[in-house]
Order: structure tokens, then C-alpha cells, then sequence
């Protein structure tokens, strides 16, 4: 944990960086021939990635035929293998360990805990001939591993991953010692390490698989990125198009972070990169030192739900919920840019509530028409650039066959020369030093041609996962290719453009920010390699001993059944976690205890909630730990760059962040702000309401709209805001949308269900260990000539015995049975859809009650300005 300054005091750039590398790259820096080691195995783990995601080891190659294939286990072993060396190489053991040398005693930890991780690896062929038989060998190599692991997992995240996995490691072996409600048969120690340690349901599950594939090339991608000076590009960009702005600089923080955030999985490393310059430009337009640090947290923060990285949790999500990842960034897009427009939103009050102003430019500000004219003139040109892009490509490849890839990659590298003799047109950016007396903004246009090469990977990654429908790491893969292209050649192009003569060097200098990239990337993920694997403990111990249903029993009877209740639970739950876990583990292991709870209680309470929904209430709730006091991490280092108090600039993020917050509650009970089942008509209407409802709650929360809110006001408000979010509460209460069917009346009358009708069934049965329970399941009927054949396109029969209507078949792997049905459970109830009006007349009487509002404060503002 970072220790708060005992007297608000700033600190110096060197550290800030040296903050960052504790807590996410390692602090140890080694010289001589270590740090050659350190270093050079970042750079191999990198390559390495590269390589298995890429289509070279499968290619015929000349002579020597296809070469270095590994299977999804192999690569999971080696993966982690690097990444528990470099933990005990670069992590040091305690704050009184070495700096800048490795001890012996981290070397030979480090050996012994890359041959245990890579045991899979190294003994493959063996282990698939025994499975299930561990002989001593594998079972002394499974332990050491385990607690070498555990070690490792203390240096780079701390304690409190590690206990967690501690207590789970002995619940798995105490099971019989246990209270009863938690009580199950126990491991032995054989099956115990097996199960965590020769197989791919511990350790070396899903998590460590989706890190291996697709988390290691998007942290490698957004390094090299940052490397290439696309960071400090996205932070100048935001500055000169918002600074001039009521709390200017502010504004601009929010969209840097945001941008930033895109290629950032990291919240502490967010706020340090942008923050070292946007906070004290917040502190000069008049924000106090604890508000330029809360802003600074609360946007640096929401970089991590933003798509498509999402601090890795994007991946997961694609493993854990099984749908694709083009459908979870989808689904994850809306709340996080209404999220960002809120923040935005509340800057823009705390600066009405101070008077600011926004900072100079370097130029006259042209008249509003004309700037609108040239917004809407760069929407135009983007949509035909994009629409030539789409189809033009869509030409190419059945006029070029198979030399379509040569083309596409030659027009690109036109691109690529075009955009940077624009950048070499205009002087290389400089950022400007914040504590400097007299401080303007740049100047929009040559600040945007600056770095528009950058653009171009995210264009190749977004094009690879939105339109060819690439795997993401192998999206990653081309698109990082890109990067390192344009890391070696972009400073001598653009100096043979400057006409300047020193090429070599140039040359050079693109050589070492291609190497410094690489290593930095690799240095980046020993932490989150290092999660995901210690997660995979708590996984593996929930699938060996079934505490899944347990909790799940507990949890309800905490809640006593309420839905609202346990979606309370499982945010302080994910809090506390968060407290102590980084994002990336939270996730892993909160989704994994209570998002199938949440799912059973949706069924038991009468609400379908979707998988995607849960998991994505589970991940915004463990990365608001990172705000909320006493530990919030990112909240501490903001602190440190403004020189405020940080227990206080963690209350003042928090509540910032309460739109966050609120959000999850919301998309649990309003499935359209995920964008589930909604048209693109339906979609465009959903952003305009929620925008306008997050803004309306932003100015609830902060008691500030035209003028300063009454309490009263306030309350309107939030109602305002809940109306526009969820408008269907207001009108199921009005009409409800669902007609009540006697079960025995839907098998007697043949024809009382249409066709493609969506219908719930409410159905009693037993749990998977024998508890009685009612739930609900919500299925679409299929053609046919009656209820009997329409029942049977989703795989059930029914027959009614003693009055009852129960079940008496259901196919296998059809929807039915996916659903949770299964022989012999009865129907209790039958409801099938009734005509409602369109939920959207709520917004009506819901804006006339906002309008109102606005009269009432306009009229105080009014009277407020003459007196």
C-alpha cells in the first residue's frame, strides 16, 4: 500500500515513476549482468507472445517445415513461467531488500519457480499418459509451485491476494472441520495439488489462458504505443481542443484519461501519465488541490470499463460468459462513455460553482458558427474516409484473390507516409510545463496532425475485430505488427522529410524505443500473470469443493430472496475484495462466487438477468476500490502529484464516481443500456435518454444545476434521471405486460399461444443439491400447428398428472434444458406477453416534471444575479 505523506507535499517525476514501478512493473532496477537477465527475459517473453499468436509457427517454411506449435497448456506453463522469474527478479522480497542487485537467494527462488510453472510444459507428454495420477515427482514440484506462487503473489500485489488464496487452500483440505452450513468432504493432499497444479481447472485455468492468448499482446500493444509518444499526443490533443473551456483543463483530464485508457489497463499508471500535467494546470484555473486529484482519479479509473481493454476483464468476460468478444465490448461500450460524459459534466459544475475560466489559447478563437462548421465538415470527411475504407476493401479482396492482403498492405503503408509527411510539416510536440507563470494552450491543428499516424494500429485493431472478425489476439497481433513498424521508422521518415541529416541516428533512436517498448510491456504484465494465476487457486478450489451452491445459499439467506438486497451484497463484497485485490483478481474471483448466485435469485425473484449483466455489475464495483478510502491506490497517487490530502481526495473521487456506481444497478434492471436485444433505431433513442438521465443524475448528486439545488430539487431530480433510465418501472405499474395462464389451460386449449411468442414459465423443482426451489425461465416457441409442436421446438413435452402440469421430457442441449429445465418438475404458471404501450410515453410527464425544475431554477438564478 502506498503510506500517505504525513504533510501534503508534491513529489518529483522520478517518484512518481518509481511509485509506478512498485506497484505495477517492479521496483528492482539491477545492474550489470542481471539487469542484462531481467531485461532480456522481458524481451523473450515478448517475443515469445508474439510468436504463438501469430500464423508463422504454422507455416510450411523452406527446409525445416512448420516449427514451434504449442498447444493452449504449453502455453499457459511458459507464460506463467516468465512471469513468476521476473516476480522474483524485479519484485524485491521487502522494503529492505536490494535495489539495484538480485540476492542469491531470488535467484535460485526464481530457477525453482519458473521449472515449477513450466512443469506442464516440460513433462506434457508424460502427465496426458497418467491423468489423474500424479507420482511423487509431480506431486513435490505441484507444491513447491503452489508456494512459490503464493510468494510470488505477495511481492507484486501485496498480502491480501494471497491470504485469500491461502484460506481457500485450506478450506478445500478442512472441508469436514468446517461450520456446517459451509461444510463439505474434503481433499486430500494428492488431489488437492493435482487438481491446482497438473490440470487446467486450478492454476492454469480460463484466467491464465485468456492472459497467455489476448491479455499479454493488448498490454504489449498500448506500451508500445505510449512508447511511440501516442500518450503524450491524446493528452496535448484533449488540451487544445478543451482547455479554453470553463475548467478547461479539467475537461480536457477527463478525455486524455479516457484516451489514455483505451491502451492502459493500469489505474495508478493512468493517473501518474496524465496527471503529472493535468492536475496542476487544474490547480491554476482555481480547482483545490483535493478536487484536481479527484478528478484526475475518477477519470483515470473509468479508463479501466472502458473498451476495448477494460484492465483485461474484456477477455475474461469472453471465457467466463461465453460470448464473443465483439458482443462484450458492445455490450460494455454505452455505460462507459455516458459514464465519461458525466464526469465531464461535473467538472463543468464545479467550475459554474467557482466562476473559472478556462486557459488561453496561442490563437483568436474563431466565431461558434465557424467552429461548428468545422466540427460538422471533420464528421463528414471521417464518414466518407470510413465508407471509402469499408467498401473499397470490400472491392479489393475478390479483385485481388489472394494478393488482396499485399495490396491492403501497400495502400496502408501509402497512408502510413502520407499522414507522416502531414506530422513532419508541423514542430514535434513539447508538452508545457505546468508550474511555468504564464501557461497557453496549444493550438488545435497542428497539435492534431501531429501524431494522426497513431491512429492507424487502432484503426488496423478495431478493423480486425469489428469487420474481419479476427480472434482478439490475433487482432492484437497485427495490429501491434504495425506498431513496431511505425516505432522503427517513424523518426527517420519524418527527419527525411525535415530534410535533416541525421538519419542513423534517428534510425537508432526508433531501434531502442522498439526494445524499451518490448520490455516494458513484458514488465507490465508479471502482475496481472502473476493475478490471474493466484486466482486461479480460488477458482479451482470453488469447482473441487462445490462451495459455489453453498454461498449461494448463504448469500440468500442473508438477502432473505431480495434481489436489490443481494446485488447490494455482491458490491461491498466486490469493495471490500477490490480493497486488497487488483481489478483483474476481483473480477476472477467475485464473478466466480456470486454471478452465478445473482443469476439463480434473477430466476427465483421473477427477473432474467443476463449473464453479460452480472459480470459486468461484479467488474465496475471491484475497479471502484481503486477510488474508494481508506485504501483506494490511485486516489494516494494523485495525492502525491497535487499535494492534497489523500484520505480526502479519495472521499471527493468517490463521490465523483457515484455515477459509476449507480450505472450497474441500472443496466441489471434496464437490460437496452447494454445494448441487448436493441435495433440501432432503438440503440441511438437508449443513448440519447441515458445521456440525458446520467447528466440530470450528475447534478442531483453534486446539489448544483442552474443555480444550487434545494434538497427537494434534488430528489425531483433523481427521480427524473431513475424515469428516463428504467421508463418500463412506471409503466408495468401502470399495464402490466404479461397475461397469467393456468398451466393446465395451456396443454388443453391448443391454440392459446401463438407461434414466436416469448413465454415464462414458472416452474418448482430442486437445486443441484436437492433444495426445493421455484424459479423462472423465459423461452421463445418455435413454429407449429399447436401448443404441443410449438412446446417441442424448444425441446419439451409436457402431461398433466393429479391436476399438476409437469414436465415428462426434455431434449438434450435443447433451449429447455440449457435454461435449467429438466423430468418431472411441475408448472405452476404460465405468462405470456400483453400488448403495453410503447415505455417510452413515460419520458412525457417525466420531462414535463424536469421542465418544470428548469423554470423554478432560472427564476432563482434570476433573482440571485439582480440581488
Amino acid at each position: 500500500m502506498i503510506s500517505p505523506p504525513k504533510q501534503p507535499t508534491q513529489i518529483n517525476d522520478q517518484e512518481l515513476q518509481n511509485m509506478v514501478a512498485a506497484s505495477d512493473t517492479g521496483a528492482r532496477i539491477p545492474e550489470g549482468w542481471q539487469g542484462v537477465l531481467l531485461l532480456g527475459t522481458a524481451f523473450i517473453w515478448s517475443l515469445f507472445q508474439l510468436w504463438v499468436a501469430s500464423p508463422l509457427p504454422f507455416y510450411d517454411w523452406p527446409i525445416i517445415g512448420s516449427f514451434g506449435i504449442f498447444n493452449d497448456t504449453q502455453v499457459r506453463a511458459i507464460h506463467l513461467g516468465f512471469a513468476i522469474f521476473l516476480a522474483f527478479t524485479a519484485f524485491p522480497a521487502t522494503s529492505r531488500s536490494p535495489q539495484y542487485r538480485v540476492p542469491f537467494s531470488d535467484m535460485v527462488l526464481s530457477i525453482i519457480a519458473a521449472f515449477c510453472a513450466s512443469y506442464l510444459f516440460t513433462f506434457y507428454d508424460q502427465l496426458v499418459t497418467r491423468p489423474g495420477l500424479p507420482n511423487t515427482q509431480d506431486l513435490v514440484t505441484s507444491v513447491i509451485g503452489i508456494v512459490l506462487l503464493l510468494e510470488a503473489t505477495r511481492r507484486t500485489l501485496g498480502p491480501p491476494l494471497m491470504i485469500v488464496a491461502i484460506v481457500f487452500l485450506v478450506y478445500s483440505v478442512a472441508g469436514p472441520y468446517m461450520p456446517e452450513i459451509i461444510a463439505h468432504k474434503g481433499v486430500t493432499l494428492k488431489e488437492l495439488v493435482n487438481h491446482q497444479w497438473l490440470t487446467t481447472e486450478g492454476v492454469f485455468g480460463i484466467a491464465v489462458g485468456v492472459s497467455s492468448s489476448f491479455v499479454f499482446l493488448f498490454v504489449l500493444f498500448g506500451a508500445l504505443l505510449d512508447k511511440a509518444g501516442a500518450g503524450n499526443y491524446f493528452i496535448q490533443v484533449a488540451f487544445s481542443l478543451l482547455g479554453h473551456m470553463r475548467g478547461g483543463p479539467a475537461k480536457a483530464a477527463v478525455v486524455a484519461s479516457g484516451l489514455t485508457g483505451l491502451i492502459s489497463g493500469s489505474s495508478i499508471a493512468n493517473v501518474v501519465t496524465t496527471g503529472t500535467f493535468t492536475i496542476p494546470m487544474m490547480k491554476r484555473v482555481g480547482f483545490s488541490s483535493e478536487k484536481a486529484g479527484a478528478v484526475e482519479v475518477a477519470s483515470s479509473v473509468n479508463g479501466q470499463i472502458m473498451p476495448p481493454v477494460m484492465g483485461a476483464a474484456a477477455f475474461l468476460m469472453v471465457e467466463y460468459v461465453g460470448i464473443s468478444y465483439v458482443e462484450v465490448i458492445t455490450h460494455a461500450f454505452l455505460p462507459a462513455l455516458i459514464s465519461y460524459i458525466a464526469l465531464v459534466y461535473i467538472v463543468h459544475l464545479e467550475a459554474l460553482k467557482l466562476d473559472m475560466q478556462g486557459l488561453p489559447r496561442r490563437s483568436a478563437v474563431k466565431p461558434w458558427h465557424l467552429r461548428v462548421m468545422g466540427l460538422l465538415t471533420g464528421f463528414m470527411v471521417t464518414a466518407v474516409i470510413a465508407a471509402a475504407v469499408y467498401y473499397g476493401i470490400g472491392w479489393i479482396k475478390p479483385a485481388f484473390g489472394d494478393y488482396a492482403g499485399v495490396v491492403i498492405a501497400g495502400l496502408l503503408s501509402i497512408t502510413y507516409l502520407y499522414l507522416l509527411r502531414i506530422a513532419s510539416s508541423v514542430p514535434d510536440l513539447v508538452l508545457d510545463n505546468p508550474d511555468s507563470p504564464m501557461l497557453e494552450l496549444p493550438e488545435v491543428v497542428p497539435t492534431v496532425k501531429s501524431g494522426l499516424h497513431f491512429l492507424l494500429p487502432v484503426v488496423v485493431l478495431v478493423w480486425c475485430l469489428m469487420i474481419e472478425r479476427l480472434s482478439p489476439g490475433l487482432s492484437a497481433f497485427w495490429a501491434t505488427v504495425l506498431m513496431l513498424f511505425i516505432l522503427i521508422t517513424q523518426r527517420p521518415i519524418m527527419a527525411f522529410f525535415r530534410q535533416q541529416d541525421d538519419l542513423i541516428i534517428q534510425l537508432q533512436r526508433g531501434g531502442s524505443e522498439l526494445l524499451e517498448g518490448l520490455i516494458v510491456g513484458a514488465r507490465n504484465m508479471i502482475g496481472i500473470g502473476i493475478a490471474t494465476a493466484a486466482a486461479g487457486i480460488i477458482v479451482g478450489a470453488v469447482s473441487q469443493t462445490g462451495v459455489g451452491s453453498v454461498l449461494a445459499d448463504l448469500v440468500e439467506i442473508l438477502s432473505m430472496g431480495n434481489l436489490l438486497l443481494m446485488l447490494i451484497l455482491t458490491a461491498v463484497l466486490s469493495l471490500i475484495l477490490g480493497m486488497g485485490l487488483p481489478t483483474t483478481a476481483n473480477y476472477i474471483v467475485v464473478s466466480s462466487l456470486l454471478a452465478p448466485v445473482v443469476v439463480l435469485l434473477g430466476q427465483e425473484s421473477g427477473l432474467i438477468v443476463p449473464l453479460i449483466a452480472v459480470h459486468l455489475f461484479v467488474f465496475y464495483f471491484g475497479i471502484m476500490a481503486d477510488v474508494t478510502p481508506p485504501v483506494g491506490l490511485a486516489s494516494f497517487a494523485a495525492a502525491a502529484v497535487s499535494g492534497g490530502n489523500p484520505i480526502k481526495t479519495g472521499f471527493v473521487a468517490f463521490n465523483y464516481s457515484l455515477r459509476t456506481a449507480a450505472l450497474p444497478f441500472l443496466f441489471i434492471f434496464n437490460t437496452d443500456l447494454l445494448l441487448i436485444d436493441v435495433t440501432w433505431l432503438e440503440g441511438i433513442l437508449v443513448f440519447i435518454a441515458a445521456t440525458v438521465a446520467i447528466l440530470i443524475f450528475t447534478a442531483a448528486t453534486q446539489g448544483f444545476f442552474l443555480t444550487k439545488s434545494r434538497w427537494y430539487e434534488s430528489l425531483l431530480l433523481l427521480l427524473v434521471a431513475f424515469s428516463l433510465f428504467r421508463p418500463g418501472f412506471w409503466m408495468d405499474m401502470i399495464v402490466t405486460p404479461y397475461h397469467q395462464l393456468a398451466p393446465t389451460e395451456l396443454v388443453q386449449k391448443h391454440n392459446s399461444i401463438e407461434s414466436r411468442a416469448a413465454v415464462r414459465f414458472w416452474v418448482d423443482g430442486v437445486d443441484d443439491v436437492g433444495n426445493e426451489r421455484t424459479f423462472l425461465v423465459n423461452m421463445t416457441l418455435g413454429e407449429g400447428a399447436d401448443i404441443s409442436e410449438r412446446l417441442a421446438t424448444v425441446g419439451i413435452e409436457l402431461v398433466i398428472k393429479d391436476g399438476k402440469v409437469i414436465i415428462d421430457y426434455v431434449g438434450y442441449d435443447s433451449p429447455a434444458e440449457q435454461a435449467g429445465l429438466t423430468f418431472d418438475q411441475v408448472i405452476t404458471l404460465v405468462e405470456t406477453p400483453q400488448v403495453q404501450p410503447i415505455k417510452q410515453l413515460i419520458y412525457i410527464p417525466t420531462l414535463a416534471l424536469f421542465s418544470l425544475i428548469v423554470i423554478i431554477q432560472r427564476r432563482r438564478k434570476r433573482l440571485l444575479t439582480n440581488s
